[in-house]
């Protein structure tokens, strides 16, 4: 009898890669096998993104268009998908499952005992989904959560919601995968969480491994050591992480940073608003001038601590415009900040009101073409930085990480991502995917760098 096939589809962010890396792995554990072809699929496997009614839109036009080219299929969603949007998806007689992420290990139990299940509330309440082993995406990049949920409750925001509190992963499983992963000749790790920095776990009994007891103090792994203990692995490679919050990043954590050299010098730190009344209303605990004084701090152990063109990080942020109640004035603010802390590439959203979060009870008062006009305006400033910013590497030896090859005539078009997670494309004689090598940058535009391989 013929394998069953299965197709998977993901939007948002890496968390969610992450989580199709495991359905991949638990898919092929039932029996299933992968597929391509949309025509030749039994299940099309679509792991969503609720954090914007736009992604929501998308997911409802791709289930229309895949039921269009293949009726035989089951349509399972699973991801960040809010109680509302659930609702919404059950009354679509095309969609045939709607899974919690958390209940992956019974994904198999519902598809053959039910004709229909509906995604419940107990389904988010136990995270053991991690323990299983993901089907890694490629062999020189891999994302490691090491925390799932979150327990910020910032008003705009459905991870709450949709993956429940924050539940912390054993650090001793991170640092094996990461080890596991190093010896396979991975060279970039990417630690995930919704916040990572309120990694906190707490070491019950004395089972601390002689070879870390130097390093761990109080029984607690807090963030900052995860990243020392990792940085201590042997071997060649980048330590990258996403996404941490502005609110409890101390001083402790970023000296680490930037004395842990396999740490790249980028980071993305979620600004969303630049006035202290809008951020008060986001539910966000700190202030304009808190943010500043931290982008400060950042900048200014990185000099002490780098060497040439590391002692200048890149620094990406998150914003949102048109939050309800944002008037000119405060959206001025962002402006402001945002011309003076120079961000190297921002993820401007405009703002759009999800149903059970706390800001959907908020009056939806600024006008779509306003949102528009002030995202417009946030771009351009940001091509300009950018730019500008992205000039520093001129004429300088950057490592770069190939991630992507495209063949042309008898050369190739390699692709790939520096240190600095600036974008970066050179030709090649060989194809080099997967390998770290040294380019020269010869030309610099807002989102992108041109080289020449060394």
């Amino acid at each position: 009898m013929a394998k069953k096939k299965y197709l998977i589809i993901t939007y948002g962010c890496q968390m969610n890669k992450a989580d199709s890396e495991r359905i991949e792995r638990i898919m092929q554990v039932f029996g299933y096998q992968k597929t391509s072809d949309e025509k030749e699929a039994d299940f099309f496997i679509i792991n969503a993104c609720s954090v914007r009614q736009s992604a929501i839109d998308r997911v409802y036009s791709k289930v229309k268009d895949l039921k269009n080219k293949n009726k035989k299929a089951k349509i399972i969603l699973t991801g960040c998908i809010l109680k509302k949007d659930r609702e919404n998806f059950l009354k679509d007689k095309n969609v045939d499952f709607i899974f919690s992420i958390n209940s992956l290990k019974n994904w198999q139990k519902f598809i053959k005992e039910k004709k229909r299940y509906f995604w419940q509330e107990k389904d988010i309440k136990d995270c053991k989904y991690l323990e299983i082993e993901p089907e890694y995406s490629n062999n020189f990049s891999a994302l490691i959560p090491i925390s799932f949920g979150c327990n910020n409750f910032c008003t705009y925001c459905a991870v709450p919601y949709t993956r429940g509190k924050l539940i912390l992963r054993d650090w001793r499983k991170i640092v094996k995968e990461a080890e596991k992963l190093v010896n396979l000749g991975f060279k970039e790790i990417w630690l995930l969480g919704q916040n990572v920095n309120d990694y906190n776990f707490k070491i019950k009994g004395n089972k601390i491994p002689d070879k870390f007891k130097k390093i761990i103090k109080n029984k607690v792994v807090d963030f900052a050591t995860l990243l020392a203990i990792i940085n201590d692995i042997k071997g060649d490679f980048w330590i990258r992480f996403t996404s941490p919050h502005p609110e409890n990043f101390s001083e402790k954590l970023i000296k680490k940073i930037a004395k842990c050299q396999k740490i790249t010098p980028y980071l993305n730190l979620p600004l969303q608003s630049g006035d202290d009344e809008i951020l008060k209303r986001m539910n966000r605990h700190y202030k304009a001038k808190d943010y500043e004084k931290l982008v400060q701090k950042i900048r200014f152990y990185f000099k002490k601590y780098r060497k040439g063109i590391e002692k200048d990080p890149s620094l990406s942020t998150d914003i949102i415009v048109g939050f309800p109640g944002e008037s000119e004035k405060q959206f001025q603010n962002t402006v402001k900040l945002f011309k003076k802390i120079k961000f190297d590439m921002a993820y401007i959203a405009k703002y759009s009101q999800r149903p059970g979060t706390i800001a959907s009870k908020f009056k939806d008062d600024v006008l779509s073409q306003e949102k528009e006009r002030r995202y417009k305006i946030l771009q351009n400033l940001l091509r300009k930085i950018a730019k500008e910013r992205n000039k520093r590497f001129l004429n300088k030896k950057v490592e770069v990480l190939v991630e992507e090859v495209k063949k042309e005539n008898n050369f190739f078009w390699c692709y790939g991502k520096t240190r600095h997670f600036k974008s970066l494309k050179f030709k090649s004689n060989e194809n080099l995917q997967g390998k770290i090598v040294n380019v020269k940058v010869i030309k610099a535009d807002s989102f992108g760098l041109l080289g020449k391989l060394l």
